[in-house]
C-alpha cells in the first residue's frame, strides 16, 4: 500500500515477521501471476512500489485493477464499500441473507410459546444476520491489518477450493482471478456471493464479466 495504516497490508503484522521463510517478491509476483485467469492479463496486477526486499516493506504489496489499487479502503473514488460499522452490513441490500428450516427451527426451538410462521422467519433472518455483520466485520478488519505476503505464500499452499471458502477477503479475491477456478465454477457461485464482502463481489463481478 502508500503506507496509510487502514490500507490492506500497510500495516505491520502483529507477530514477527522472518523473511527467509518466504519466497523473494519477484518469484512471488511469477508464481500469482502464473495462476492468474489469461482474460484478466493485464488487467490485474501484482504490485509493491519501493520495495527493497526489506521485511519493514514486505506487507506494502498489492492488487491493482486496470492501475488502480482497488483495496485502498481511504481512496473516497474507490467503488467498492468498506462498511464502518455492523448496522451497515446489516442494512445493506446487496447482503442476502438466506434462512433454512433448519434455521427457523432453531429460533422456534428457543422460543416459548407458539409463534407464527412469518415471524419465526423474520427472528430466523435477524439472528443470522447479525452473526454474519460480525463475522464481516472481522473479516475487513483482518484485511486491513493483513501482510500480502504472507497471504499470499498461503494462498499458493493452500488448494484453490479453501481459499475460495475462506473467510479471509484476500484469500477470497485471489482465488477468484485463478484460472484454475473454471466458468462453470464462476457461474454457480453466484448464490455464495451474495454473502461475500464487497471486495469480494467485485472481484467475482470482474471475472463474471470476462466470462
Amino acid at each position: 500500500m502508500d503506507g496509510d495504516g487502514d490500507q490492506p497490508g500497510a500495516n505491520k503484522p502483529s507477530s514477527v515477521f522472518i523473511w527467509r521463510d518466504y519466497m523473494s517478491w519477484s518469484k512471488l509476483k511469477q508464481q500469482l501471476e502464473s495462476f492468474l485467469c489469461p482474460v484478466l492479463n493485464g488487467r490485474v496486477e501484482y504490485r509493491a512500489p519501493g520495495y527493497r526486499y526489506l521485511p519493514d516493506k514486505s506487507g506494502i504489496c498489492y492488487i491493482t485493477v486496470d492501475k488502480k489499487n482497488v483495496l485502498n479502503m481511504s481512496d473516497k473514488t474507490n467503488s467498492i464499500r468498506w462498511y464502518q460499522t455492523e448496522l451497515e452490513i446489516k442494512n445493506d441490500p446487496d447482503i442476502q441473507i438466506p434462512v433454512t428450516n433448519d434455521d427457523i427451527e432453531t429460533v422456534r426451538t428457543s422460543t416459548k410459546g407458539p409463534v407464527p410462521e412469518d415471524r419465526l422467519i423474520v427472528m430466523a433472518r435477524s439472528r443470522k444476520s447479525s452473526e454474519h455483520a460480525k463475522e464481516l466485520l472481522s473479516a475487513q478488519a483482518s484485511l486491513s491489518k493483513s501482510n500480502f505476503i504472507v497471504v499470499a505464500n498461503k494462498f499458493l499452499t493452500t488448494p484453490v477450493e479453501e481459499s475460495l471458502e475462506s473467510n479471509d477477503i484476500l484469500l477470497n479475491i485471489l482465488a477468484l482471478v485463478d484460472r484454475r477456478v473454471g466458468k462453470k465454477r464462476i457461474v454457480n457461485m453466484s448464490e455464495k456471493m451474495m454473502l461475500k464482502h464487497p471486495a469480494v463481489q467485485y472481484f467475482y463481478e470482474l471475472r463474471r464479466s470476462m466470462l
